[in-house]
C-alpha cells in the first residue's frame, strides 16, 4: 500500500493529536472533511491504521515489572500454546519467532515474585519445553511509529 505525502500528514496528526475531531483534522490539513474521511477509511481498509483508542500504562495499572519471555514449544504444538498464551493476563503480546525459541512474549507483572507466578504457569502448560525470561531494566525508546511513518513519506515523495 502506497501512503503518500498527505497520508503521511494525516497519520502525524493521528499520533500527535489522537483526540482531535474529523473536522478539526480537516481543518489543520487544509482539506475539505470528505476527503480527510475517505483517506481515513483507506488507511484502514488497508491495515496501516489498525486501531484507535487509548494506550494504557501497565505500570500505572500495578504490574511496573517488564519481562520478555521466550518459549520453546513441543513441535507441532505451536497453535495451543499460542491459545493457551492468550488465556493469561500478565502476557499483553506474543510472536512466534525464529532463533533461540518458538516464541516471545511480553509479560507485565507486579513485582519479581508475580513474575515468577507467572513464568510457573507458562512452564506448566502443556506443549512447553522450557522459557528464558529477560527483564527489561528502562525502556530507552518507547513504542513509536512517527519517525517510520516519515521516513514513508519521504521516500513516497521522492519515488
Amino acid at each position: 500500500m502506497a501512503v503518500d505525502a498527505l497520508d503521511t500528514r494525516i497519520l502525524r496528526l493521528l499520533i500527535e493529536q489522537p483526540r482531535t475531531s474529523v473536522r478539526e483534522y480537516a481543518r489543520q490539513l487544509g482539506i475539505a472533511r470528505g476527503t480527510l474521511q475517505a483517506r481515513l477509511d483507506r488507511l484502514e481498509r488497508d491495515g496501516v491504521i489498525t486501531g484507535t483508542g487509548p494506550f494504557l500504562s501497565p505500570a500505572a495499572l500495578g504490574h511496573p515489572v517488564l519481562a520478555f519471555v521466550h518459549v520453546e514449544v513441543t513441535q507441532g504444538h505451536l497453535d495451543e500454546v499460542g491459545d493457551a498464551l492468550a488465556a493469561v493476563p500478565e502476557i499483553v503480546e506474543a510472536f512466534s519467532i525464529t532463533g533461540g525459541g518458538d516464541l516471545l512474549t511480553r509479560v507485565v507483572a507486579r513485582d519479581a515474585g508475580h513474575l515468577e507466578d507467572v513464568i510457573q504457569r507458562l512452564i506448566q502448560l502443556p506443549g512447553v519445553v522450557r522459557t528464558r525470561t529477560e527483564v527489561a531494566l528502562r525502556e530507552r525508546v518507547p513504542h513509536r511509529l512517527l519517525p517510520l511513518v516519515e521516513a514513508v513519506g519521504r521516500d513516497a515523495g521522492t519515488a
